[in-house]
């Protein structure tokens, strides 16, 4: 009897650990505001390792190249709309 209180302790543990940690993590979002946030993400790597590229690139016709696929993706990042 006592086995099965202490995985009922252990259960309403765990279940208050994660309430504990979706109450941290502020409001819920949307799913459209989740699709937005993955694409910002995913846009904002992507600038990044443009940049090292353009950073380690020796010949001018890729260097152009990677600086029209930043501008790109800056366009992109900045056509995103904020959060409202």
């Amino acid at each position: 009897m006592a086995r099965g209180f202490e995985s009922k302790d252990v259960e309403q543990q765990q279940q208050e650990a994660l309430e504990r940690r979706a109450a941290s993590r502020g409001p819920q979002l949307t799913p459209e505001q989740i699709e937005r946030e993955r694409k910002r993400d995913s846009l904002q790597l992507q600038r990044t390792r443009v940049l090292h590229e353009i950073e380690a690139c020796k010949d001018d016709r890729r260097r152009k190249m990677l600086q029209s696929g930043l501008n790109y993706l800056e366009e992109q990042l900045a056509a995103l709309p904020t959060e409202s």
